[in-house]
């Protein structure tokens, strides 16, 4: 939970490297590339050109191992994992082009519309205990995309303004404020099949810089 709550808090450690992978295989090796592919995506890497991916940041042990695994008994492939700075990063060769940010922007300005008229049912007082958790769950769930398709880019490979913040400044606000309202909802569900629910169910209270201890709980 922590990781998708947390995303977005602090920006990116960011030294200006890369890994950057690039790879041959023969024409006929459909299946290996595809494989190749998918796990490079599944490690964060994206398309630079054909077979030119990169991911920023400096680790490439698991990159490393995957294409071993993949690629070894490939006749004809070939592969190497680099650390690259780039001279231009946001240029229309550099780095940031690989990336669809206006897409992803899209996605946050997304989140935002959908979310707003809770919002301001929340701040009016106006979600009861039992749409509380349908919609606390909602947004939460919602949310949960975005760590997984945002690749933290440091600001200044970003247009602006860059929406994530907005969108994680109303995701916390709802999640906090229909925290207690959600859990009591919950405890009254599940009571009546586990009657030491309320001893055991409770929501966590998330800070614009951390996920906080359980909410009412010690410890």
């Amino acid at each position: 939970m922590d990781h998708f709550l947390s995303f977005g808090a602090r920006p990116p450690r960011w030294t200006g490297d890369w890994v950057t992978v690039s790879f041959s295989i023969p024409q006929a090796g459909q299946a290996p590339r595809h494989a190749v592919r998918k796990a490079l995506g599944a490690l964060g890497f994206v398309g630079l050109y054909d077979s030119v991916w990169i991911r920023p940041g400096s680790d490439s042990g698991a990159v490393s191992q995957a294409l071993h695994d993949i690629l070894d008994g490939v006749g004809g492939s070939r592969w190497s994992v680099m650390h690259t700075r780039f001279d231009e990063e946001a240029g229309p060769h550099g780095p940031a082009a690989a990336y669809d940010l206006a897409g992803l922007a899209s996605a946050y300005e997304d989140f935002i519309a959908r979310y707003s008229d809770l919002r301001v049912a929340v701040r009016d007082g106006e979600v009861d205990a039992a749409r509380a958790l349908v919609a606390r769950t909602s947004v939460m769930d919602a949310w949960r995309k975005f760590p997984d398709i945002d690749p933290n880019l440091p600001e200044h490979l970003l247009p602006a303004p860059w929406p994530r913040q907005a969108a994680r400044d109303l995701m916390l606000e709802i999640h906090s404020a229909l925290g207690s309202l959600a859990e009591a909802r919950l405890i009254e569900v599940a009571t009546p099949y586990w009657p030491d629910a309320a001893s055991w169910i409770t929501h966590f209270l998330v800070s614009e810089n951390s996920v906080s201890v359980p909410a009412g709980r010690d410890g």
